[in-house]
Formats: C-alpha cells, structure tokens, sequence
C-alpha cells in the first residue's frame, strides 16, 4: 500500500470511527427522552413580560398571533405585546395597531434580518420607562398555547436565564413536504430536546418560542445578528456556563413552506447560519468542554460538528449499504473495515425505530405515520441542501419565507 492510499485509509477510519461513536452517542442518549417527568405549576404569575414578534410583511398573518398572544391564562397587566415591523413594505404595522399591539417601525437597508431587528427592539426597551422580568420571543406566522407564559413564569422563579418552549406545526398536513418537516420536529422535540432536559444538559434554541431573562440581555446583550440568530446566542450560553432549558408544556406552533423549493431554500439559510456559527464557536466550546470535563459543552459542540443529523443517518446508511451489499468492497477499495456490520445495523435501526415512536408518545394525529413512508425522500434533500450551505457558508444575506396560513388556536389541536 502506498504512503498516499494509507494516509486516505487512515482518514477513512477516522471517519467511520467519528460517524459511529456520535451515532451510538444520540441512540443512547435519546433513551433519555421516552419518559417525561411529571411538573407541576407552583408560582403565581408574577413576572413581566415584553412579548416581541419579529415581522417582516407578515400582514396576513400577524394579525392571528396577537389575539392569540392577548388571549393567554395570564395576567394581562403582567406583559405587553410588540410587533418588530422590520423593513415592511406592506401594512403589517398598520395591522398590529389594529390588533392591539405596540408596533415599533425599523427601517435599515443595511442591517437587514431578525437578528439585527431584535437587537434594535432591545435597545428601544432599554431606554424605555417600563421594566420587564424577561423577554419571549416569537415569529409573526406563530400562534401559542394559552399557558405559554404561565410556564416561562415558572421557569424564571426556578432561577432558569435562558427557555425554549416545544416547536410544533401549525399546518403539518398541508402537503408531504409540511408533514415531512413535522416529523422532524416531534422527533426532535422528543428524543433531542426533552433527552438533554432529563439528562441536565442544554437544548437548542429553535429562534421562537423562547423566553430570556432581561438582565442577562442587559449583562451579555444580545449580539446574534448571524442568519441563525437563535444558535448564536444558545452557545454564547453555554460557552458561559448558562443552559438553556427546555419547556416541553409550553407548545408554539409555527408555520412550515408547503413547496419543496421553499422548504430547501429555507433550510439552506438555517444550514448556512450553522456552517457559520460551527466555524466560529465548536472549537472554543469543544476546548472548554475537554478542559472542564463539561458533558453539557461537549454536546453543544457536537451539535455544531454535525449540521443536520440526517446527515449523519445518511453516511452510515452508505457504510453498511457498502459493508453488506459488497462482499469485497473493503478488499477492492484497499480500506480497512474499523467496524463489523452488525455495529452498523444497530445504530440505524436504532435511529429509524425512534421516529415512529416519538410520534406515538408525542400522541399525534394517525395522519402523520402515513407521513413516515415519504420521509426517507424528504431526508435525502437535505444532502444537496447541506452541501450547498458549506460551499456558501459565509452568505450573510437574510432570505424572507412568505407566510399565508392564517389560522386561529381555536383550529388547533393542542396535545398535553
């Protein structure tokens, strides 16, 4: 073997080495996510609230999410609703008026995105006379369950700084991509999110439905203006010692593209911003957390080496495809086989057989198993979506999702 085919054999090992400990890592850590502990509300409401909705021509929607937000089991003296009008062209302010909410107009050709529009809304509440216990986050296509707040509250007087509420979908069964993106999701929520909650370690931060105590905004600012904002400042978090916590009560649901176009070009700023984020703050964190012997750092760092799990789904799938259906794939190709494939076939089973499952405790609609045939499909777009952000990582310019589906939480089914 030449010096050239054992330097690509070693790097082949490393790599199947990598792939199959972080795959044996997520199918052992999201056992941790088939129970749910049982919580109960014990504060009264008492902490305040400036509710902030992030909006870019959202007209035909934003107008939901305020009634919606001034109906919550909370007490309406305690928070305060405003709308980010940022860089509108349409009448999403003039709508936010008309609902009842405080609409606050940006207007900067330059700073343009959701990250810069929440830090100039900051700054304005800063200077402001009022004075909030915390801020919570949400997109003007969103509608939130009634004890949304109600389960911040008691976050906050448990002493939590930083809370992600459940992500869930307001119209999953609008076409096989909109399903396909609410499988994800539960799973998510499931066997990602309420695992690391159980295990004491930090969840991600989804961009809304999340609440954030305002004096440690005053302390660190909010300082994310990248296209994933939300990411960002999770690992500034963490990087900090300060998880953020998941609330698997308190339920927002968000509007997901129904095209596949919309839907790639969508996950392809999200994947973009990852990329970004990863470059700038996985090596920090993963030093810190080798330092420190921290597990919740180590995670956080992992989440940033691997932009999309499906991803990795899809490189082990290729391995033992390989490894089985090639008897002398190891012989032709030169490279060593670290693994048996018995290895191989217990980490994908364990990764598939856990979405089915996370529908079934999550207690969703027998509608969406029918969703888990064309999932495989929709998992393969995000190979070409990934590639694409890595190449164009460093795009910084803010793509805008259009947003129709104007739905009332009365039309929604809220699960407990």
């Amino acid at each position: 073997m030449s010096m050239l085919q054992s330097i690509f054999d070693g790097a082949f090992l490393t790599l199947q080495g990598g792939i199959a400990a972080i795959g044996a890592y997520q199918v052992v850590l999201s056992a941790f996510g088939l129970y749910r502990k049982k919580e109960v509300i014990q504060y009264a409401p008492q902490k305040r609230f400036a509710v902030l909705i992030a909006a870019h021509n959202e007209e035909q929607v934003v107008g939901y999410l305020i009634d919606n937000l001034k109906q919550m089991d909370y007490p309406k003296e305690l928070y305060d609703i405003y709308v980010i009008c940022d860089n509108c062209s349409d009448g999403t302010a003039k709508v936010s008026r008309e609902h009842g909410a405080i609409a606050c107009e940006r207007f900067d050709e330059e700073k343009k995105g959701k990250g810069y529009g929440i830090e100039w809304m900051l700054e304005r509440l800063w200077e402001g006379e009022k004075e909030y216990d915390a801020v919570v986050m949400f997109d003007a296509d969103n509608l939130a369950a009634p004890n949304f707040l109600t389960e911040m509250n008691e976050k906050l007087c448990q002493g939590k700084k930083v809370m992600q509420g459940y992500l869930d979908i307001k119209n999953p069964y609008d076409s096989w991509v909109s399903i396909s993106m609410a499988i994800s999701y539960w799973f998510t929520n499931r066997m990602w999110q309420l695992a690391r909650y159980n295990m004491g370690l930090s969840c991600a931060l989804g961009g809304t439905g999340l609440c954030i105590d305002m004096q440690l905004l005053k302390e660190i600012g909010w300082g994310a203006t990248s296209l994933t904002e939300d990411l960002e400042f999770g690992v500034r978090c963490v990087q900090r010692g300060i998880y953020p916590t998941w609330v698997h009560s308190a339920k927002v649901f968000d509007e997901k593209p129904v095209s596949l176009r919309a839907s790639m070009r969508q996950r392809l700023r999200w994947m973009q911003g990852h990329f970004s984020c990863a470059s700038k703050f996985m090596w920090p964190l993963l030093t810190k957390s080798i330092k420190e012997r921290n597990l919740a750092k180590l995670d956080a760092a992992l989440y940033l080496f691997q932009p999309m799990r499906f991803l990795l789904i899809f490189f082990t799938s290729i391995l033992l495809l390989f490894q089985v259906a090639i008897p002398d794939f190891w012989h032709f190709t030169h490279l060593s086989k670290l693994l048996p494939a018995w290895f191989w076939i217990a980490v994908n089973i364990g990764m598939y057989i856990q979405i089915p499952y996370a529908l079934m405790l999550e207690r969703v609609s027998w509608k969406a198993y029918i969703g888990i045939l064309i999932f495989p499909l929709f998992a393969l777009t995000w190979i070409p979506v990934t590639a694409k952000a890595y190449v164009t990582k460093n795009n910084r310019v803010w793509s805008h999702t259009l947003h129709t589906r104007a739905i009332r939480v009365e039309d929604l089914r809220i699960r407990n």
